[in-house]
């Protein structure tokens, strides 16, 4: 056995669109998405960021893990773990949950596809596989299989991207609603078409074989040049979730089986996630703690912040007065948004003090020399970017 041959299985494997992603990434900035490699940026990370708001872009997310839960009691053994009612979903189409420990903390979050009467494709970033059999315990009629390596998947996402898939031929792309999936035959075998995404814009999930991979992206690419695609990899992607007010592991939260101390992870209702819990549920994971939580309160909320100056205010704690006397949250992530033409941040609150003011102590570099600032921040309800045009059906032509 050669060196090679014996190391083989430590290296990072290669998503099927690498032959193509590797020609097109200039910096060689890759980075690992469970076990993959992975593109951190291809050539600059604000130019990608632009493609995703002005034209359109491509983010791989074959890494991202998939499940298949199939049988008669793959419903009721989803519904038993996620906190949403997913009886509420139609065939054809997706949405968001979370699942959490008994504690009531959140393990992860994801999407929940419906394709057929007793068949779901769950979607999440981290492997959940371990609680997933833990999960089907009880259930004798479900069986869950990992099949992240059997389905190669891209997005694509902006204001062109539903003509990119019009030209490419997929007749009435126009017509998908957001959340809805479609099929198309595609080179003697099927393309899955969801109207789904991570930036809060126009946008569509591709989900095809691995050997279709490079047909698919060379489809793409062929008609797509005229339309102004490329590619865009994770630091662009943050930002445009950022915009949209979507959270992020590591970042907003932490999965509760990772973390060591308890209360370093968050619950779904800290996180604004209210919304998901459907405590009409009979019963769920996590459903009597968090009917306790509801009724006492939360100690954090995740907040949207305006805050004054252009100085990120990345790592920043947060303070009730201009003095910075008394702590009340942190951020979690922050940024200038080119959109939104302001300074934003997601953040943890101490809830007592959402009524109040908040102040961020920012730190910052100017040519080697570190300066320190105190701004005022401002609690937003809404997303810093929600474009009309990812909401309408048919989509506007461009």
């Amino acid at each position: 056995m050669t060196t090679e041959e014996r190391y083989a299985g430590e290296r990072l494997r290669q998503s099927p669109f690498h032959p193509r992603q590797s020609t097109m990434n200039l910096r060689e900035a890759w980075s690992s998405w469970n076990g993959y490699k992975f593109a951190d940026y291809y050539y600059d990370a604000e130019y990608e960021y632009f493609c995703i708001r002005n034209t359109c872009g491509t983010y791989d997310i074959t890494p991202m893990q998939k499940y298949e839960v199939a049988g008669p009691d793959a419903l009721a053994m989803l519904n038993r773990m996620v906190t949403r009612d997913v009886a509420k979903l139609g065939l054809n189409r997706v949405t968001y949950v979370c699942w959490c420990t008994d504690e009531g903390r959140m393990v992860d979050d994801g999407t929940i596809f419906r394709l057929g009467e007793d068949r779901f494709m769950l979607t999440c970033g981290s492997p959940s596989i371990a609680w997933l059999r833990k999960s089907v315990l009880g259930f004798e009629q479900v069986t869950v299989r990992d099949i992240t390596d059997e389905t190669a998947a891209l997005s694509l996402q902006g204001p062109t991207s539903c003509t990119v898939l019009q030209q490419m031929g997929l007749e009435g792309i126009e017509n998908l609603k957001p959340f809805g999936i479609t099929h198309f035959p595609f080179h003697g075998d099927t393309l899955m078409v969801s109207r789904t995404g991570f930036t809060g814009d126009l946008g569509y999930e591709l989900w095809v074989k691995p050997e279709l991979a490079l047909t698919l992206w060379d489809a793409l690419y062929g008609v797509g040049e005229n339309y102004g695609i490329h590619p865009y990899g994770e630091a662009a992607t943050n930002m445009a979730r950022l915009e949209a007010g979507f959270i992020m592991p590591d970042m907003e939260f932490n999965e509760a089986l990772k973390t060591i101390h308890f209360e370093h992870d968050q619950t779904p209702l800290e996180l604004g996630l209210g919304w998901l819990v459907d405590f009409k549920k009979p019963h769920f994971n996590g459903r009597r703690a968090l009917l306790a939580e509801k009724q006492k309160g939360s100690r954090y909320t995740l907040v949207k912040l305006d805050i004054e100056g252009n100085k990120v205010a990345e790592e920043s704690w947060l303070y009730s007065s201009k003095r910075c006397n008394r702590k009340i949250g942190y951020d979690t992530s922050a940024m200038w948004s080119p959109a939104a033409k302001a300074n934003i941040a997601l953040a943890m609150v101490e809830t007592e003090h959402l009524k109040g003011e908040v102040w961020a102590e920012i730190y910052y570099e100017k040519e080697l020399r570190q300066y320190e600032k105190v701004a005022r921040c401002k609690i937003v309800d809404k997303p810093f970017w929600t474009p009309e045009r990812a909401r309408l059906t048919p989509p506007p032509p461009y």
